[in-house]
């Protein structure tokens, strides 16, 4: 059976037996306490599944490469990165730096920055492939959490920015979010007080501020993308632009902050909390007053996602905010009319714990469960992002992100674009996940969560409280495709087909099967608690299993009838298409026989009337020349031809003339010539024993000259001495 599988399957399936969860399944307790915040222990690094062990104080690397294949040491083969300065607070959260360098130990008593280690080799591991590796950690302002007993960290996040020091930012109980430095640890670079002085110190006897007790103290934050900052919200006139992350801000009662950090730059009024930033359409409640998360999509203009502890998620598009706000009235701001609003475009009910029917009802019993949720961005799709809580985990995909951007992107008179941002599909919501399938079950959280999206397509790994790892292929309805090749080039020339044009049509008929087919819920993985003892009542099992009946109904079997219902319809249609297309065909066919036939008689008739047409054509020259032959008066073209052939005559006259008159003078010249030519004189020839004596006698006299020439050289070189 595995044989048959993929290369993704095969990792899927073998990554929940590889040896390092089987040992820190072995080791975990038989029932593991409820812990008091969402954990996440586990995430990736290019190709590697890293795990926190608690009890260790050690990363353990997993090499999803090396799984799936025929050799099964892949199972066995782990990296341990022991911390050596262990932190001594119980850690929750493990996150990753911008530049991957770092990672990030989060609790609530205290934070530890973990330096990954260098990777060489041929499989790119760390320190080459050694079984363990010692690391070195960072506390950060450990001094401070130590002091503050009473106080606790409620967010931690890294500075987005890649290119300086790597920078952590702090947001704790006392309303204040904090930048630290991993250089100077213990002392913050830069300080964000979200509360006034006065109402801090107004605490209850435990330590609680009434602001906290009223829900009016900051629960979570998040960095938008990099941006140009307004210039009204900087405060001057000059004409630099300045670029600085934007810092969403979130209450617990729902209001939501702005401020502009740039670690780079300080001027004007950067840094300025700005808010709270009005939510429009206006609603009674704030949309709830328990507000848990927020999440900021990688895309222009942000995309805010807004989580309560009812299971609410809203969508809040962020735009610029308009002069005429009535909510600029009421704000504590003087330019509160100039700040950002958000846009609620949708609201998203998730089902944190299954809605079971009741026995004789119709209607699903109401849960009143409820429970923080932490969302987590998707490290390759930005229009998808996920939600993990006690009672399991969700993943939503927003696909009307490209309307939106189209329709922001167009004319204020372009209406198709707002018809199509508004007929588009709402958000795809998938229960992947459930740890409470019954109410009387307490729920079983998960310790890790990450999306694993490079290797064979986008899966889902979550490790249990029981170290138990379920991996899911996620959904590719949100998911972008890839990229082509460089290879690959679209040739302008080719003719594309018109089934092709008529498939990728706005109202295609598999567009509209997709639409059918689409559920609105799923059933998803059901994992119990550790409790094996406590037999769940029957009722309840009774109940859970009326509910997967009724989804497998309604989501699966009825829209599977309604898709076959259209189809066998369209099927139909198009066998009656066929045959009429069919018989227009042999129609044509027996036209296209006949148009040639009668083709061919045109063909062989046009022939004759043109052999025709030229003996007629031959016919007339002669009789037109006959008949100018014969006519007693020269015609015009006559009277110039002959005009022509005098000029001709003459002219050859003259010209007989003055060949006559060069010849003369060439006969005179000649006789000339001869007259005053002069006798040759006789030539002088010797013999050959004439010119040997000549030759001697002379050959002689040039020795003799020779000899003189020395002595009279000698005498004068003689004389100069």
């Amino acid at each position: 059976m595995a044989g048959e599988w993929g290369p993704a399957e095969q990792w899927r399936a073998a990554l929940p037996q590889h040896a390092v969860l089987g040992r820190l399944r072995d080791r975990a307790p038989a029932t593991a306490a409820r812990p008091p915040l969402i954990r996440n222990l586990l995430f990736g690094l290019d190709g590697d599944l890293l795990l926190w062990d608690g009890e260790g104080g050690a990363l353990h690397a997993i090499g999803l490469r090396r799984l799936g294949g025929p050799d099964s040491a892949g199972l066995s083969r782990y990296q341990t990165l022991i911390c050596i300065n262990p932190p001594l607070f119980e850690v929750y959260q493990t996150l990753l730096s911008p530049t991957q360098h770092h990672v990030a130990l989060i609790g609530t008593k205290g934070l530890m920055v973990l330096e990954l280690p260098k990777r060489w080799g041929k499989n790119s591991e760390f320190e080459g492939g050694k079984s363990t590796v010692n690391c070195s950690t960072i506390p950060i302002a450990e001094r401070f959490f130590t002091s503050s007993t009473s106080l606790t960290l409620k967010h931690a996040a890294w500075y987005p920015c890649e290119t300086l020091e790597p920078h952590v930012v702090l947001l704790t109980s006392d309303n204040t979010i904090r930048f630290y430095s991993l250089k100077v640890p213990h002392t913050p670079i830069k300080v964000i007080t979200l509360s006034d002085t006065e109402e801090e110190t107004l605490t209850i006897k435990k330590g609680r501020a009434y602001t906290a007790s009223l829900g009016e103290t900051a629960v979570a934050f998040d960095f938008g993308p990099l941006v140009p900052v307004p210039k009204n919200i900087l405060g001057q006139r000059g004409s630099e632009e300045v670029l600085a992350y934007p810092l969403y801000i979130l209450y617990e009662n729902g209001e939501t902050f702005l401020t502009y950090i740039s670690l780079l730059q300080s001027t004007g009024n950067l840094g300025k909390l700005l808010g709270p930033l009005p939510m429009h359409p206006a609603a009674e409640d704030n949309y709830g007053y328990d507000a848990c998360a927020v999440l900021c999509l990688p895309c222009i203009p942000n995309i805010l996602v807004i989580a309560t502890e009812s299971g609410m998620l809203y969508h809040c598009v962020v735009l610029d905010g308009e002069e005429d706000d009535e909510q600029s009235e009421k704000s504590w701001d003087p330019r509160s009319d100039l700040i950002p609003s958000l846009y609620v475009f949708e609201c998203v009910e998730l089902e944190l714990a299954l809605k079971l029917a009741s026995g004789d009802e119709e209607e699903p019993l109401e849960s009143d469960f409820s429970c923080p949720i932490k969302l987590h961005r998707d490290p390759k799709c930005p229009s998808r992002y996920h939600c993990t809580h006690e009672a399991g985990v969700h993943s939503v995909g927003l696909t009307w992100i490209n309307k939106l951007h189209k329709f922001l992107g167009s004319d204020e008179e372009d209406k198709d674009s707002l018809q199509e941002l508004g007929a588009e599909q709402k958000c795809f919501v998938e229960h992947i996940l459930c740890t409470k399938p019954l109410p009387c079950r307490q729920p079983a959280p998960i310790r890790g969560f990450w999306i694993v999206s490079d290797i064979l397509g986008p899966t889902m790994i979550c490790i249990t409280n029981t170290y138990e790892c379920i991996t899911r292929p996620l959904l590719s309805t949100v998911h972008p495709a890839s990229p082509p090749l460089l290879c690959t080039r679209e040739d302008k020339d080719v003719a594309v087909s018109p089934l092709r044009i008529l498939a990728e049509s706005q109202h295609s008929f598999e567009k509209h099967i997709r639409s059918i087919l689409q559920r609105s819920s799923a059933n998803p993985l059901l994992l119990k608690s550790a409790d094996k003892d406590a037999a769940p009542p029957p009722e309840e099992c009774l109940q859970l299993l009326s509910r997967a009946t009724q989804v497998f109904r309604e989501e699966y079997i009825l829209k599977q009838d309604l898709a076959k219902e259209e189809i066998q319809q369209r099927v139909k249609l198009l066998w009656g298409q066929k045959k009429k297309q069919l018989e227009d065909l042999n129609y044509c066919r027996e036209e296209r026989k006949s148009l040639r036939e009668m083709a061919e008689r045109l063909a062989d008739k046009y022939e004759e009337a043109k052999e025709k047409q030229e003996d007629i054509m031959n016919r007339m020259k002669k009789v037109l020349r006959s008949f100018h032959s014969q006519l007693p008066v020269l015609s015009d073209s006559e009277k110039d031809m002959k005009k022509e052939l005098q000029t001709i005559h003459d002219q050859l006259q003259h010209l007989s003339n003055a060949i006559r008159q060069v010849k003369m003078k060439k006969e005179y010249q000649q006789k000339k010539m001869e007259k005053g030519a002069s006798p040759r004189k006789p030539s002088i020839t010797l013999s050959a024993y004439q010119s040997k004596c000549i030759q001697t006698v002379l050959k002689e006299e040039g020795e003799h000259i020779r000899e003189m020439v020395k002595q009279i050289n000698d005498i004068r070189s003689h004389v100069n001495f």
